[in-house]
């Protein structure tokens, strides 16, 4: 499969995809029904597109303004989490071993200062990942799909002179131009303005992105191992940690255990700050006597263990 937005990036990719004759390709667009008619034509270009191809053309949508006014989450994470809900079951429908997106190198560079801005860790840092499992299956009969993203070392200008040699049109999505999203102004502002300091900027935040991956891999190992080690039996619904093995051990490594609880957990991690975290190990090291945190989850140091858990 293919995701297709009609701009340039995914249209480019599908041109590079049938050119190499990769084997039997879906197009797959999905209309989140944001910008009215403009998105109906987006629509109708990506099927006339793959049509010209010879490809199956597949089309999802869904009104996500409503469902995210319904839900009070942010518009873009929900239009997000739709758009590859729609991909993984799509991929089971028709059997898809991978999904490939559009993303750039450029993409990559805007994450990364997006995230830095935002006050990211290590894992944050990593940016985009060149592939990954299309998210957990979540409905029976879900294949395991693979997301690829071919074009993340490829600029943005290297895009469009390849479109430019094919005379090949796309479309353009006028909300790129909203500087009410702080990605548009990253793209627009920050990221010309950090080309004045140094012209291969975007290459230089993709290598740091790659670096940041393998950090955070050597880092998550040695987590798992701490986890390993200081978790104990369960109390009743609670997580039980050796206290002295967590304070003994280095902060990053402990930070990182604690990332891996709270997602075994399905506890908030979103909400979860760097003083969160320094907090927790605060309470292993008696510097403080426990703590409430995001989502109603408490943390006490009970003799030799932390106990983690919902307040009930």
């Amino acid at each position: 499969m293919v995701a297709v937005s009609g701009g340039a990036d995914s249209v480019a990719l599908l041109r590079g995809l049938v050119e190499a004759r990769t084997g039997t390709l879906i197009v797959a667009h999905f209309d989140h029904r944001l910008r009215g008619q403009e998105s109906a034509a987006d629509a109708a270009f990506v099927r006339e597109l793959a049509g010209r191809s010879g490809l199956a053309f597949r089309l999802g949508e869904a009104n996500v303004a409503a469902i995210a006014a319904a839900t009070g989450e942010n518009l873009e994470a929900t239009a997000r989490q739709l758009r590859y809900a729609w991909f993984r079951q799509l991929a089971a429908e028709v059997g898809a071993s991978w999904v490939a997106t559009g993303h750039t190198a450029d993409d990559q560079a805007e994450t990364v200062l997006h995230r830095l801005i935002r006050g990211t860790g290590l894992p944050g840092l990593r940016g985009i990942s060149a592939s990954r499992g299309l998210d957990e299956p979540t409905c029976p009969g879900e294949v395991d799909t693979v997301l690829l993203r071919p074009l993340l070392t490829v600029t943005r200008a290297d895009i469009i002179a390849f479109l430019d040699s094919l005379g090949q049109p796309f479309r353009e999505d006028s909300s790129n131009a909203d500087p009410r999203f702080t990605r548009n102004r990253i793209r627009a502002e920050l990221l010309p303005l950090l080309k004045t300091f140094n012209p291969d900027v975007v290459a230089a935040l993709g290598r740091l992105a790659g670096q940041a991956s393998e950090a955070h891999d050597l880092v998550a190992e040695q987590a798992r191992q701490l986890l390993a080690r200081i978790e104990r039996p369960r109390a009743g619904a609670s997580v039980i940690l050796d206290a002295g093995e967590l304070v003994a051990a280095p902060p990053l490594i402990v930070r990182a255990a604690l990332r891996l609880v709270w997602e075994r957990e399905g506890w908030p991690l979103g909400e979860m700050r760097h003083d969160h975290w320094n907090r927790l190990i605060e309470i292993a090291g008696r510097e403080a006597a426990g703590g409430d945190f995001p989502g109603g989850i408490s943390a006490r140091r009970r003799g030799r263990v932390v106990q983690l858990g919902r307040v009930l």
